[in-house]
């Protein structure tokens, strides 16, 4: 127990060995932690998950290096995954509070046109834009894209335009089976 004691007590100096061992320890509890909290805190990036990686990284190494006492560190960090917990529940059983918390889509490109005012809103140019078109379609060209989105994660996101050619080739093929 006077080990333990010794590892995690709260000192203003901290041998490498205790270091060690303190990262070894919020190794194992940031795993549990992030099991805790849910696969979408780590895949999904919206701003909600966002804020959790960022206070986790902030708190748990404050229980490696020894400038909060351990205990309170690590009910602290809990306590952030059961809320991201929480919160993860409520955007899946309530449409509404989705929308208020993460915000919803914002089309940026429609008809052949660039929505001006939606990219304002959305602090999105262009180049931003045919960035996002480059690395879908390996191409320069816009002309096969019908609506372009601003996704609430901050992702742009594509939708092709319904192809005539793609069309016909089905056709062909239902009616040679």
């Amino acid at each position: 127990m006077e080990t333990l004691q010794e590892i995690f007590s709260h000192e203003t100096e901290l041998t490498a060995l205790q270091m060690a061992l303190r990262a070894t320890a919020v190794f194992f509890i940031a795993f549990a932690l992030i099991r805790i909290a849910g696969r979408r805190s780590f895949g999904i990036r919206t701003p909600i998950d966002n804020i959790l990686v960022i206070l986790l990284g902030a708190i748990l190494s404050r229980a490696v290096v020894g400038t909060s006492p351990f205990l309170p560190i690590i009910v602290a960090s809990l306590t952030l995954c059961v809320l991201h917990r929480v919160i993860g529940w409520l955007f899946t059983h309530y449409d509404k509070f989705g929308r208020v918390v993460e915000g919803e889509k914002i089309i940026l490109y429609e008809n052949g046109d660039f929505l001006k005012n939606n990219m304002r809103r959305g602090l999105v140019r262009e180049e931003d834009i045919m960035q996002a078109v480059r690395k879908a379609t390996f191409s320069d060209s816009i002309e096969d894209i019908d609506k372009i989105y601003l996704e609430h994660d901050g992702e742009i996101s594509m939708i092709k335009k319904y192809s005539q050619k793609l069309e016909t080739t089905k056709k062909r093929l239902i009616h040679e089976n």
